[in-house]
């Protein structure tokens, strides 16, 4: 189990880095992300179908490319990656690429085509798609002290926490420009610097195509008053302790990642756009076909809660778009964007 001492006070970013990337770090274990927490993508394959029709739609707005790329940014045990390839028809498939980018090893047992590698391949033309990764790219944790300072918060082993130093230079730019806390003790915030920069780098291994970023997410109209540090394990939400023993996690600002171009949308107003409903089968269906009605319903079901406000429905979906038109991709309402 990787350790941040317990004698020994760290600012959160590296205390995080170190406990969840570290040589054994929570995302080198071997039951990998899944046997602690359970994304879109564990939730039904309803989900990797949308995101491969989203890839059909590139394709065609890309003039169908001799080689076409689907990456997989935070690819856990790679189960986005081949549900996308097994929903994709044959002749994309056959023009694909898949690439699955995650620190962890190569589980065994996963399809041959898809290629491996801890970083994204450059010179991309596809898809490059991240679902639920920018919130575990760590990040400061800062607070207001009694006298109204905005202090870097620091972390011991056990979990324990102290204020530190002032904010100041990079951080404190952009949290006047992103998050500005009030003076008042005990208000926090979380820096997300590191992801708009992480973001720009992977947007930038494309050179035409898309790049989407699927996460917990706030924006400016309303940025938690607290944080949203917090920590999972075995599927329950629990105390963040950079111990290795938890994945640790924040939602992500993501209106400052985005770059020129890019849009907000809902995944609920996302997924309806890529042909995902919750509502439920005709009743005569349950008569003529009663089979094929229970795999509706089934069907129904999933994509209700993929799509459920309060639930998954409200994760963010940020669309930035390289030498493409978004619209031709997701084409939603104006009113439900973010």
């Amino acid at each position: 189990m990787t350790a941040v001492a317990a004698d020994q006070w760290w600012g959160w970013r590296d205390a995080w880095e170190t406990a969840l990337y570290g040589p054994d770090g929570f995302y080198r274990r071997p039951e990998g992300p899944a046997g602690h927490f359970r994304t879109s993508v564990h939730a039904s394959p309803l989900f990797a179908a949308a995101v491969a029709r989203l890839l059909c739609r590139l394709d065609e707005a890309l003039g169908r490319p001799a080689e076409l790329d689907f990456v997989d940014m935070a690819a856990g045990r790679g189960e986005l990656a081949g549900g996308v390839l097994t929903a994709l028809p044959a002749d994309v498939a056959a023009r694909t690429r898949v690439h699955a980018v995650e620190v962890a090893g190569r589980p065994p047992g996963l399809d041959r085509r898809i290629e491996w590698r801890s970083e994204p391949p450059r010179g991309v033309t596809g898809l490059l798609f991240a679902n639920e990764w920018l919130d575990d790219v760590p990040v400061e944790v800062v607070e207001i002290d009694a006298e109204g300072v905005a202090r870097r918060v620091l972390v011991r082993g056990d979990g324990a926490e102290r204020l530190g130093e002032p904010v100041g230079g990079t951080g404190a730019g952009w949290l006047a420009r992103w998050w500005p806390l009030p003076p008042e003790a005990g208000r926090r915030a979380e820096i997300g610097l590191p992801r708009d920069t992480a973001w720009a780098a992977a947007v930038a291994t494309l050179d035409r195509g898309l790049a989407v970023a699927v996460d917990y997410a706030h924006t400016a109209a309303a940025r938690p008053p607290f944080g949203t540090l917090t920590g999972f394990r075995a599927g329950r939400e629990t105390r963040p302790v950079p111990n290795g023993s938890c994945d640790i996690t924040a939602h992500v600002a993501l209106d400052a990642c985005a770059l020129p171009g890019g849009r907000l949308l809902t995944q609920r107003a996302a997924l309806r756009a890529l042909g995902l409903s919750g509502a439920r089968p005709p009743l005569a269906l349950a008569s003529s076909d009663p089979a094929a009605y229970v795999r509706a319903l089934a069907g129904a079901g999933q994509a209700a809660e993929l799509t459920a406000p309060g639930g998954l429905g409200d994760f963010g979906w940020l669309l930035q778009p390289v030498g493409v038109a978004a619209p031709l991709l997701v084409d939603v309402p104006d009113h439900e964007e973010q």
